[in-house]
């Protein structure tokens, strides 16, 4: 009989959240191979599944049993488990009867700590087959589900209702009750082109026997992307290159079971629309692709994937074009409505929208947001006036038809009207760059009034929310605070701006204070704190060592351009040959200061070095410290680590030969002095102490 079997396992819906299918799929398929791996259950791989219609895991080679276990079970110590004729004791006839055998069948343990009884039993290993039911249900109890729902007048609850329930141990079916439905061998293929039940021999012939009879691709993985070659070989057939946006191709492929791509066109009137507007609409109503030329134009067509192989594609093509011709028209009508006014115009109406009701309305944000950016602006090398203008007009847009149709083109608008009202082309600009970075990975502001007002439109928010006593808790973060910080900071670093913080976030409170907000004393300090945390993430994505990260963050440098001058030259330090030893000798040092106790104020008097180490020491400092100063001023940091590393040789022999803590009082305390000096020209630019080897 073998001894490892496949495994299958299939719960059948209604169809599932297209856009959770994916982490439905991942968490379903992982919370097995956990259940698995804790039941010490022995399997080879594991394939997940995935349609709007299923989740599924297939686990090939999985062991028919637990393997069996040696349980070792220790009870009282001999001296108490025997008396001094060596007849056993109430103790140990307890043990032995809890163990249910008798005393003399029980083992001797002996350790170097000593003796006791021991009793060892072998446990046989259970049946995979009784232990799945428990796994299947228990990942399915711990998926990722906000809401679940009931179905007539069942207990049982999941995302959907649950209609069927594949349970296949090798060509056994496990017999069992799966969220109130018992388990079978026979599962469904598509809805309209293959409705009944289809018979699984066996759980290798799942996805092989969906596809070619069920007309169901049933891996979410190869179904993606069947769908991005469909769609790119559709573009291509109408001389474009379709915009494939990677979470749409996941919705999509959560959507469709048998996907048919089909190229529907609209008129081409409404590419006079601005084309973000069009491709919202196509992208977040219809879940359509849309097209563009190779210049980035959009081109008047879209790609949608059907679930269905029609026999007249036409009808299908001509539904979508239907369907999609209003949703254009109201695009192409707020377009016209939001132009007749202008921009500007709308201010006034920002008095009676609430930002945040202890923070004040738009109109009050706007005008902080002004002052602010123009700060910013004259210290980058920009221009006040116009990041006066661009805050001024920065939430403007928010009050007009098209971003409140489509909340996601804020600032894109903007940019539009801005610019058909004849303001400033950097005015225009940064209303758009305003929300740069916008994600992870995105570009960031280019013009100097743009990163202005990014800047400042997310230091005004971080103070005011910090300031009220709302910052984020654990994973919750209503205000994305988290990435507005990581914005400021990714803008500043990336676009080498000389900014500091801590005048920032102080200017911002400032602000507030003269708006008659009051905040919350450490304020500046609160916000300062939690920017310098997510630099240590911004670093550890960018594959900087955590403790490298540490070594500069010691030091408090407060501008971002300084910090990541610091984090580079560290980064560059360590990888010479004298770093570890460097970085060890500035631990040895700091624990020496440190146990010395007190302020070390007083200077190196050259004539209390005694020994020709230390006055080597004293002389290569001093003569160091003049090379690298003009360094440091120029925050050249990795150059003066280069040449702070030449002191290795200097190091170790003052080490080797001297005795710090020596018994004279002034020759201890010069010594330390000396350290001191050497401590102080690293610490310019890292607390080297907090390097690991």
């Amino acid at each position: 009989m073998s001894t490892f079997k496949d495994f299958l396992v299939e719960i059948g819906t209604e169809e599932l959240p297209p856009k959770a299918l994916r982490r439905l799929m991942i968490a379903f398929g992982e919370g097995v191979k956990e259940g698995l791996a804790k039941a010490d259950l022995v399997r080879g791989e594991v394939h997940f599944y995935a349609t709007p219609r299923r989740l599924a895991v297939l686990v090939k080679d999985l062991a028919v049993a637990q393997p069996d276990k040696e349980v070792e079970r220790r009870g009282p110590a001999l001296t108490a488990a025997f008396d001094g004729e060596g007849n056993p004791t109430q103790a140990a006839r307890g043990f032995a009867a809890s163990c249910g055998v008798e005393v003399d069948q029980l083992d001797h343990l002996k350790t170097d700590k000593g003796a006791w009884l021991v009793h060892r039993t072998r446990l046989q290993g259970r049946p995979t087959a009784e232990l799945l039911p428990e796994i299947v249900q228990a990942s399915l109890d711990k998926l990722p589900i906000p809401k679940r729902m009931r179905w007539g007048s069942l207990d049982a609850e999941f995302v959907r209702p649950v209609h069927w329930v594949v349970m296949l141990f090798g060509t056994d079916v496990i017999d069992c009750e799966i969220l109130a439905t018992r388990s079978g061998r026979e599962t469904r293929g598509h809805r309209f082109m293959s409705p009944g039940k289809l018979y699984l021999g066996e759980p290798a012939a799942y996805a092989p026997l969906l596809e070619t009879e069920g007309k169901v691709v049933a891996d979410f993985e190869a179904r993606r992307e069947a769908v991005r070659a469909q769609v790119l070989e559709a573009a291509a057939a109408v001389n474009g290159e379709a915009l494939i946006d990677e979470d749409l191709l996941d919705e999509v492929a959560g959507l469709v079971e048998w996907p048919v791509a089909v190229t529907g066109k609209f008129e081409e009137r409404f590419l006079e629309v601005p084309a973000e507007a069009l491709i919202s609409t196509m992208k977040g109503n219809q879940k359509y692709f849309p097209v563009q030329d190779k210049d980035g134009k959009l081109l008047p067509y879209f790609i949608t994937l059907s679930n269905i192989e029609s026999h007249d594609v036409r009808h299908v093509r001509e539904g979508n074009e239907r369907v999609v011709r209003p949703r254009l028209t109201d695009a192409d009508f707020f377009w016209n409505q939001d132009r007749k006014q202008k921009l500007a115009a709308r201010s006034a109406a920002l008095r009676s929208v609430v930002f945040q009701n202890k923070l004040g309305t738009l109109a009050d944000k706007s005008a902080r947001v002004a002052k602010l950016a123009a700060a910013v602006a004259y210290h980058i090398g920009g221009d006040a006036k116009l990041a006066t203008r661009a805050g001024e007009l920065s939430k403007c847009d928010l009050l007009t038809n098209m971003v409140g149709e489509f909340p996601e083109l804020q600032g894109i608008m903007g940019r539009y009207y801005a610019a058909h009202d004849g303001e400033d082309a950097e005015v225009a600009a940064a209303l758009d760059e305003q929300y740069m970075p916008r994600f992870a990975g995105d570009r960031l502001p280019e013009t100097r009034t743009g990163q202005a007002l990014a800047i400042a439109d997310r230091i005004d928010t971080l103070v005011g929310i910090f300031g009220i006593g709302q910052p984020p808790t654990g994973d919750k973060d209503p205000f994305a605070l988290r990435r507005a910080a990581l914005g400021v900071l990714r803008t500043i670093i990336e676009n080498n701006l000389d900014l500091d913080l801590q005048t920032l976030l102080r200017t911002a409170y400032d602000n507030y204070g003269s708006n008659g907000i009051k905040l919350a004393a450490d304020t500046v300090n609160q916000v300062l704190e939690f920017m310098l945390e997510r630099l240590r993430a911004y670093y550890a994505d960018s594959g900087v060592a955590h403790d490298t990260f540490d070594a500069v963050l010691a030091q408090r440098p407060t501008q971002p351009r300084d910090f990541d001058a610091r984090v580079r030259a560290v980064t560059t330090f360590r990888k010479l040959p004298e770093a570890e030893a460097l970085a060890a000798a500035n631990k040895r040092i700091a624990n020496i200061l440190r146990q010395a106790g007190g302020e070390i104020t007083a200077g190196i008097d050259k004539a209390r070095l005694l020994d020709t180490a230390e006055k080597a020491l004293a002389d290569q400092v001093e003569a160091m410290a003049g090379k690298v100063a003009p360094l440091f001023v120029q925050r050249n940091y990795t150059e003066a680590l280069c040449q702070l590393a030449g002191l290795r040789g200097a190091v170790d022999a003052f080490f080797d030969q001297v005795m710090v803590m020596a018994e004279d009082e002034t020759v201890r305390n010069n010594r330390l002095a000396l350290l001191k000096r050497l401590s102080d020209l690293f610490l310019q630019a890292a607390d080297l102490s907090r390097l690991q080897g």
